[in-house]
């Protein structure tokens, strides 16, 4: 099993501000050995962390984890995409190399340009992206939808991955405008999607799978189980649920699915999308962690 999404840190005040008092628990480090431990939990085998700090050398620090920790499978950093092309191409070929470095992540979601992504500057930095043959990562809320399928028609042969399913307000129950940008994000073959962030979008102290089952419900129809991952958003998740209880929500929802996808959506889908180099053991542990219910 892989958990698609995971975020480290040395937590600062300063570097970390947007942990509010709300999310007073996050404040302090978060590591791979931590998130492994948790990960045995469920009989998850490995993770792709996802950065957290728009730095370049937060990208290195990361790679630097990767390498001490197994259980960290791929890298996605950070580049400046609104830089000279030029300049992009030198900050990715400063650690493009690195065998798990998989993606690159902008934090679109806290742009206060609603069409970032259509900046012609940022396209041509999303095309550098490309000519490394690495992902990107969309971190949008549904306001950003439209234009993110706008950018993504531009880029045909880019990969693509939208973070925590663009942030549905399930707190508030608002589906119908999201639901009509992600499918119109979905109906592009080069994009897949990750199935994590969603409990921090529900109501942390009151919410149920049944609150987030719907949306479930629209992405399978929209991206089909082909291009679906599950992940965690850990730590962050933590706001709202425990580690296994966060993954419980996946796990109950495609535990009556075929075995094919099951492996597909608990790993399959994220080690071929990033490419990712993991023993093939865990398919056969991807049926079982499917099982397992602890803390749900």
């Amino acid at each position: 099993m892989i958990d698609a999404h995971q975020h480290f840190w040395r937590y600062s005040a300063d570097e970390y501000g947007w942990i509010d008092d709300s999310m007073a628990a996050l404040r302090r480090d978060f590591l791979p050995d931590d998130s492994a431990r948790e990960m045995a939990s469920v009989g998850c085998d490995a993770c792709v962390a996802v950065q957290a700090r728009q730095t370049l050398e937060e990208a290195r620090w990361l790679l630097a984890l990767a390498d001490a920790h197994r259980s960290v499978a791929g890298v996605v950093g950070w580049v400046d995409l609104q830089a000279p092309v030029p300049q992009v191409r030198a900050q990715l070929g400063s650690f493009a190399g690195h065998p798990k470095l998989v993606g690159i992540r902008h934090i679109v979601q806290a742009e206060p340009d609603d069409r970032f992504l259509l900046r012609p500057q940022v396209l041509d930095g999303l095309s550098v992206v490309g000519e490394f043959d690495l992902a990107f990562d969309l971190l949008v809320y549904p306001r950003h939808l439209p234009y993110a399928a706008e950018c993504v028609a531009r880029l045909p042969r880019q990969r693509f991955v939208l973070d925590h399913l663009a942030k549905p307000e399930i707190r508030k129950g608002e589906i119908r405008t999201w639901e009509r940008g992600v499918r119109a994000l979905a109906a592009h073959q080069h994009v897949h999607a990750k199935l994590s962030g969603l409990v921090t979008e529900a109501d942390w102290s009151r919410w149920t799978a049944a609150d987030i089952r719907l949306y479930l419900d629209i992405a399978f129809d929209a991206f089909g189980w082909q291009r679906l991952m599950i992940g965690s958003d850990w730590p962050v998740c933590l706001v709202a649920a425990s580690y296994s209880r966060t993954l419980g929500v996946v796990f109950d929802y495609i535990a009556e699915r075929p075995a094919h996808e099951r492996r597909a959506i608990l790993g399959g889908n994220a080690r071929r999308f990033w490419r990712l180099t993991i023993d093939d053991a865990y398919d056969s542990r991807a049926d079982r962690a499917a099982a397992v219910r602890g803390g749900v």
